[in-house]
């Protein structure tokens, strides 16, 4: 059975850094492309980062964090992270990892991350 598990999120003010890691079981990881999203109270969750199965080193980034987060992969771990620096207060939302599988989305439970002063 597939499991995603995030864990790293927190409080922090802005300008701060968070990363946050997915650790996950059930699947060859690397040969599946990870995304992480997030959803902003009163709005629907969208897609934040992507990155490629294998080390093809393809990645997507939402333009509004482009240059602040990084996403990244450790196949050795089967965990996927991301690297959150200068945030801003818009960045509050509860984080996601997401894969998809043998047809079906998986998702893991969300971790908050609040950027306040």
């Amino acid at each position: 059975q597939i499991h995603l598990v995030e864990s790293g999120g927190g409080l922090v003010h802005p300008g701060e850094s968070l990363r946050l890691s997915c650790a996950t079981s059930g699947f060859i990881f690397s040969n599946f492309y990870m995304d992480w999203y997030r959803q902003r109270p009163g709005e629907e969750r969208e897609r934040v980062a992507y990155i490629g199965a294998y080390t093809s080193g393809s990645t997507y980034y939402l333009d509004s964090v482009k240059g602040r987060f990084t996403i990244s992969r450790d196949n050795a771990k089967n965990t996927v992270y991301l690297q959150m620096n200068s945030l801003k207060p818009e960045d509050t939302a509860v984080y996601y990892c997401h894969t998809y599988n043998a047809q079906r989305h998986y998702w893991g439970q969300g971790t908050q991350v609040t950027v306040s002063s």
